[in-house]
């Protein structure tokens, strides 16, 4: 056993006896300002210690999410109707999908962005095989000329209202023209306007009645419309309900459509108000016309990390379009790519990177508008060209790695390009080959430690040697005040 003094010998702090030291003023102002700087050099220290630090890098991508990419949008469009929008993608590999219906819905919406009823057309338009008749025999004027003098009163005289909204210039509205005449003689023989009523067809040129036209969200040519007298004159103040019919254009399937509007109609309806047949089924050649010119196109679509196109625009492969009269002003509520961050994903990515996630949804809230009223604003095409990079961030937990998510950020640049062609809303997309990588630098609380001591035994070592050559200072002062006093 060791005794105690020899133990003592080993004693690496050694003490002064008390009686000895000597305390002094500047000492005491020198051990309050060493006080103050070990705790304020402490808290950096911790401040640092607890501040999230990272790398980040540039590699090459290698995505597990595979070679798609997922485009989540949502845009509203004041003045493009849902009965012919269509969502359309392509990219420089000839892949090309039109009017994308699967994964995409639209809602009717007024020129505020304010919906007007339920989700428009969930499926797409059946095709039109039979554009007119065969022969070109002409059968005169059997549909009566609509204007915006007589259309009201004409609708509410009769308990359907089938109408034909063309164009003089149209393809598809002159091979129509043969049938329709034909099928309005026909259904005014059978259907006498004097003694029965119950049906009349009508025609509207739209380059002549542009106002009425445009009341009743016309946007391609021809627009067959169905207006039926029943209990909306009850409710709301004598407007007609009314779908689109998007059948067989020849005399035969339109003498077969008319007949089926008028089976459940009584003989006695052109005199009195409809009941609500609002329960009924719908055959799937007619769907409710939009009830307004605005359409909200929402959903996700898939493509090939390649760049491509995202076109949003009037389509139907049996109307016509005039140029001068489409706008695809739009505001974006939603444009993103890849996958949606959950909440806890977000507050994550915010606490290792707070300088990432303002350009993951970089249109959002922006708005592409043009006014029509003018002939400079009209066949204005409005194109967006994205880049995309992807990051990947990864967090480091109990010295092991895990990657925390995948987030897509890209950059905007918009333009209002004027075209000969049908405007189109063109989202041009182009993925980076490279990625960049974000990887969380765990600090070591050893590090921490040793800083600690290094901070509290630097600032008291030149604290002491400080007060030293302070007191020395002093006492030499005061030995050649002593002497020139001597």
């Amino acid at each position: 056993m060791l005794s105690a003094s020899k133990l003592k010998s080993v004693d690496f702090y050694r003490k002064i006896p008390r009686d000895l030291t000597e305390a002094s003023l500047s000492g005491a102002g020198l051990s309050i300002i060493a006080a103050l700087s070990m705790m304020f050099l402490f808290g950096m220290e911790l401040n640092d210690y607890l501040t999230v630090s990272t790398s980040t890098s540039i590699i090459v991508d290698k995505s597990t999410d595979g070679e798609f990419l997922r485009i989540d949008f949502n845009i509203s469009f004041p003045a493009l109707s849902c009965e012919f929008a269509s969502v359309d993608v392509g990219d420089v590999l000839g892949t090309n999908r039109l009017n994308i219906t699967k994964t995409v819905r639209k809602f009717s919406i007024d020129p505020n962005l304010i919906p007007t009823g339920s989700e428009f057309h969930p499926g797409p338009i059946p095709k039109v095989n039979r554009h007119g008749d065969d022969t070109e025999e002409e059968y005169g004027d059997g549909s009566i000329s609509l204007t915006a003098d007589n259309f009201e009163k004409l609708a509410h005289q009769h308990a359907i209202l089938v109408v034909n909204f063309y164009a003089p210039w149209c393809y598809w509205s002159n091979r129509l023209k043969s049938s329709w005449e034909r099928t309005a003689k026909i259904m005014r023989e059978r259907y006498d306007l004097e003694m029965d009523g119950r049906i009349l067809l009508g025609k509207v040129d739209c380059t002549e009645e542009a106002g009425l036209c445009r009341s009743h969200h016309i946007q391609g040519y021809p627009s067959i419309r169905i207006f039926r007298r029943g209990s909306d004159i009850r409710e709301n103040h004598g407007r007609h309900d009314h779908e689109s019919y998007y059948g067989e254009r020849d005399t035969e399937s339109l003498v077969a459509a008319m007949e089926s509007l008028v089976a459940p109609v009584p003989r006695e309806s052109h005199k009195l108000p409809l009941e609500d047949k609002s329960n009924q089924t719908i055959d799937t050649a007619k769907r409710p016309a939009p009830l307004t010119s605005g359409c909200r196109i929402e959903g996700f679509v898939r493509v090939k990390k390649v760049p491509g196109n995202l076109v949003i625009s009037a389509y139907s492969g049996a109307h016509s379009f005039d140029p001068s009269q489409i706008n695809v002003s739009h505001v974006i509520s939603q444009f993103s790519f890849g996958k949606k961050l959950s909440a806890r994903m977000v507050s994550e990515l915010k606490r290792l990177t707070p300088y990432l996630g303002a350009s993951h949804d970089r249109l959002t809230g922006r708005s592409y508008i043009t006014n029509h009223a003018d002939d400079i604003n009209a066949n204005v095409t409005i194109e967006h060209y994205l880049q995309i990079v992807k990051t990947e961030i990864v967090s480091r937990k109990s010295s092991q790695e895990f990657k925390l998510l995948e987030e897509y950020e890209y950059t905007a640049h918009s333009s209002l390009v004027h075209s000969l062609h049908i405007p189109v809303a063109k989202f041009h997309f182009e993925p980076s080959p490279m990625q960049v990588l974000v990887t969380e630098v765990p600090k070591s609380f050893s590090h921490f430690i040793t800083n600690v001591c290094a901070i509290i035994g630097g600032v008291f070592t030149v604290a002491g040697i400080l007060d030293s050559i302070l007191h020395n200072t002093i006492r030499l002062v005061r030995k050649v005040e002593l002497g020139k006093h001597l």
